[in-house]
């Protein structure tokens, strides 16, 4: 198995959730102001509001939820590695839901959400983190 499922990994996937709730709030929040005040299109304003929610959450993962005493050099470099592909894989999802499926983009962000969300976790507590 990739990651055990223990008391620690629980809290950290709790920790990262909420903190991840902060960050996608203010992804969101960029997606909506994006396309409704400025008529960007949902994909685009998507991939920036998720850089501006990768950076909310690389602070408060580093201190929070993984508590890293690692260099920032190191995580810093990863956890965005892994918050670039989380990016495209959220512009990828959001592209074939609303282009090809044609859902409606708010309902396509929820399901993308919850898909990076379980990526990103796997990818920081694995990789980036390198915590049991």
């Amino acid at each position: 198995m990739i990651l055990s499922i223990n008391k620690n990994t629980l809290r950290q996937f709790i920790f990262f959730s909420v903190i991840g709730g902060i960050g996608t709030l203010a992804h969101y929040m960029v997606l909506i102001g994006l396309v409704e005040g400025f008529t960007y299109s949902p994909t685009l304003a998507s991939l920036i509001g998720a850089i501006v929610g990768a950076c909310i959450n690389y602070i408060l993962n580093y201190k929070f939820t993984f508590q890293s005493q690692q260099a920032h050099k190191t995580t810093m470099t990863r956890f965005m590695i892994i918050a670039t592909l989380g990016a495209g894989l959220n512009t990828l999802l959001m592209y074939l839901f609303t282009e090809a499926l044609l859902v409606q983009y708010l309902l396509a962000q929820v399901i993308t959400t919850v898909i990076v969300l379980l990526w990103n976790f796997i990818m920081n507590k694995c990789w980036t983190f390198g915590t049991n």
